[in-house]
């Protein structure tokens, strides 16, 4: 059977995964496994750019006061203080690699504003930032001959001492993962010194997400099932301009539509923004989103309209390509008419848990990006700040790592068994147990979206764990497939959110709750969620 040995392995292709593999190729071999194809992550569908300091009218102090005022009270300081003084110079680094950043007329990076920034510092490739360092990052992944990519693989679980006869007396540890390819169905084991876990977010969980298709929450599940605690998994930020068309799927309208001057309008044409915050259109996206649905609720309509036409047209588009190529194949032409949209879930502020050195509660395990929980998005995440966090902490992984030396592999590595699939078959009930992931997606969006009670949060959870039990007995009995994973990995992210949320006795940050008053006093008190194995 096939069995894979390499220095490191890395779950997941976007920013982080690539990144980070590129910091650990000089010290030995790395393979990265993706779902799809190597291209297909949420980084590739990130539209706004990079927050950081590069003007010299903006300061540290700025940033980390704007990230902090955006976090709710929740944010780690130090986390926050790392991030932005150290972002610069992995911005440079992406400069060096050949990201192709937007210039102004004098050469220099042109720097946007979007909601919750206090000056311009968001450094952009137009409208397709995300794309732009995604192929930056795998021409580079390419050229290296130390990293494999195996892309339609995907991680079944994570290698640890309970996969071993003898585990009484071992620490809990990290040996790899196994992994399955989704095109042949063979499940094998890939052996590791370090594990990285890169695998995004989890947007999937709900109806209505600006996140593509692989985006079930792997990582997050894959590490809570292995012994990895999770920490502050209520804090779902829901992007407040997702285009609404019946025949789009969710598109993420950028937040820098709103920094270049687009203002929120109620269907009738009354701009509604001043009602709720000071700073309108450029207040932090859970005032906006909150906004946004209580505007609708209120008036009984199904969006309202984000108008940036009062822009001269050539500004519009040279601004907003991709944005205006989408609406326009849909008949929404953004330089005369308004967008209609809507709120949809976008990011996950909580996570695996992890130390400034991206590692985990298991040895040998680290984890960075949206996965992760490290503290610099507290109750939500300040537009721009992720890409920063997935590259800012993907280096500090690869020091921490460079800094141990010589590695050499676990002792208990040869171990480790072949996957065994006795007593699974193939089935044909797939029809019937898909209609779990559709109950999953709207009990999430009617009970644990926006706005929120313990009594919808109580309901969602019951029916959760009973689907929960469904998807387990299924699990058990039947062949791995792509699909099955998902759904296994969706139920149990579906599940710390909710208990997660019925753990904070307050509305904060995303967390909104109509049982609670709003409480923005720093408080700096996590939910926090371990499996007990």
């Amino acid at each position: 059977m096939t069995r894979i040995k390499s220095d490191f392995l890395i779950i997941g292709s976007g920013v982080s995964g690539l990144f980070t593999a590129l910091k650990l190729a000089p010290l030995g071999s790395v393979v990265v496994v993706t779902k799809k194809a190597d291209y297909e992550s949420n980084t590739n569908y990130a539209q706004g750019g990079i927050a950081s300091v590069f003007d010299d009218q903006d300061k540290f102090e700025e940033h980390i006061k704007d990230t902090l005022e955006s976090g709710a009270g929740l944010c780690d300081l130090e986390a926050v203080r790392v991030l932005v003084e150290e972002g610069p110079t992995r911005v440079k680094e992406l400069l060096e690699l050949g990201v192709p950043f937007t210039r102004n007329q004098t050469g220099e990076l042109d720097l946007a504003r979007e909601g919750g920034h206090s000056k311009n510092r968001i450094i952009h490739s137009l409208d397709r930032t995300g794309s732009a360092v995604e192929q930056s990052l795998l021409d580079n992944v390419h050229s290296n001959p130390n990293i494999r990519i195996l892309e339609n693989h995907a991680c079944v679980d994570l290698i640890t001492k309970h996969h071993l006869k003898d585990k009484d007396n071992l620490p809990l540890r990290c040996y790899g993962a196994y992994i399955v390819d989704t095109e042949t169905g063979e499940v094998f084991p890939v052996l590791a010194k370090k594990t990285i876990l890169a695998t995004g977010g989890a947007g999937q969980v709900y109806l209505h997400t600006t996140n593509p298709n692989i985006a079930t929450g792997d990582g997050v599940a894959s590490a809570y099932r292995a012994g990895a605690i999770v920490k502050n998994m209520e804090f779902y930020q829901f992007h407040p301009t997702s285009l609404f068309h019946e025949q789009g799927n969710s598109f993420l309208i950028s937040e820098a539509v709103r920094g270049h001057g687009g203002i929120l309008r109620e269907i009738g044409g009354r701009p509604f923004m001043k009602d709720y915050h000071t700073l309108g259109e450029l207040a932090p996206r859970d005032i906006v989103a909150r906004a946004i649905d209580d505007t609708m609720k209120k008036r009984g309509e199904p969006h309202v309209l984000l108008d940036i036409t009062h822009r001269p047209a050539n500004d519009i588009i040279s601004h907003f390509p991709s944005i205006y190529e989408r609406c326009k194949k849909l008949g929404i032409d953004i330089t005369t008419d308004p967008i209609p949209v809507v709120p949809a879930a976008h990011y996950m502020c909580g996570g695996v848990a992890t130390d400034l050195l991206g590692r985990t509660n298991i040895a040998d395990l680290y984890a960075c990006g949206e996965t992760t929980c490290t503290g610099v998005h507290g109750g939500n995440r300040l537009a721009s700040n992720s890409l920063l966090e997935c590259l800012v902490f993907s280096h500090r992984i690869a020091e921490d790592i460079r800094s141990q030396g010589k590695l050499n592999y676990s002792s208990e590595t040869d171990l480790i068994p072949d996957w065994n699939k006795e007593g699974t078959t193939n089935t044909e009930e797939w029809v019937l147990i898909s209609h779990d992931l559709i109950e999953i997606k709207t009990i999430m969006s009617n009970y644990v979206g926006i706005v929120r009670s313990d009594m919808r949060l109580e309901r969602a959870l019951r029916r959760l764990k009973l689907i929960s039990e469904e998807v387990k007995d299924y699990y058990n009995r039947t062949t791995v497939s792509l699909g099955l994973l998902e759904l296994r990995n969706l139920v149990k992210v579906a599940e710390l959110i909710v208990r997660s949320a019925l753990l904070r006795k307050e509305s904060r940050g995303l967390h909104f709750s109509t049982d609670y008053p709003e409480d923005r006093t720093p408080s700096r008190q996590d939910t926090i969620l371990s499996h007990k194995l």
